[in-house]
């Protein structure tokens, strides 16, 4: 089973209990009705935001962090100098 199957069967458990829920076909063991019927229809976006947060604080830790990498910051160095240098050759003015 791929990455993707796996990832979409484990979606749609996860949605099919969340819509069960949601409308109170499966109850929710050890919260009250009331609390579920205020927690459920927020949960989406809830999810949404804390996914967004997180891949905002992923991408950010990776820019700080890239210069703890000195091996993938001189490589990348070095490419961009064989890039001027192939432009050049080129006749493209990269300066």
């Amino acid at each position: 089973m791929t990455r993707a199957q796996r990832v979409a069967v484990i979606s749609t458990i996860f949605a099919s209990l969340y819509f069960l829920a949601l409308f109170e076909i499966l109850q929710v063991p050890l919260i009250e009705g009331k609390v579920v019927q205020e927690i459920l229809p927020a949960l989406p976006w809830w999810l949404l935001v804390s996914f967004g947060s997180y891949s905002l604080w992923s991408l950010g830790w990776g820019l700080f962090t890239f210069r703890d990498c000195p091996e993938a910051y001189e490589e990348l160095l070095n490419e961009i100098s064989q890039a001027k240098n192939d432009l050049r050759n080129r006749g493209v003015n990269v300066d």
